[in-house]
């Protein structure tokens, strides 16, 4: 199946993307990083990172969040000790499904 031309997003997607490429160029210019600066900080061409900026929607979220990790921009409004409660609750409930569905975690032998 052949990827499509055009896809629509919503004014809100659209809007929260602009805002983000926004936040991290003007945090990137405050901060005296140049675009490829950046770019190698974070492992990402400079393309990518002046697509971001310009609030490109066919960016990887992840290279967006990473981009943001580096400038130190907060992504959520909840403090790490909230972030962490969140992350419990759900590794809860992802221990009640089934076995087969759940990801094993292996004991590495890791005393040389």
């Amino acid at each position: 199946m052949s990827k499509p031309v055009t896809r629509s997003y919503s004014r809100y997607a659209r809007e929260a993307t602009e805002l983000l490429g926004n936040l991290i160029r003007s945090t990137r210019i405050d901060r005296g990083m140049t675009i490829a600066e950046l770019a190698e900080r974070a492992g990402i061409s400079r393309g990518l990172v002046y697509r971001i900026e310009s609030g490109d929607m066919g960016c990887s979220i992840g290279a967006s969040f990473e981009l943001a990790a580096i400038l130190g921009i907060p992504l959520f409004n909840a403090d790490p000790q909230t972030l962490s409660r969140h992350l419990a609750s759900l590794q809860d409930r992802l221990s009640l499904l089934p076995q087969s569905v759940r990801s094993s975690a292996k004991n590495l032998k890791d005393d040389f």
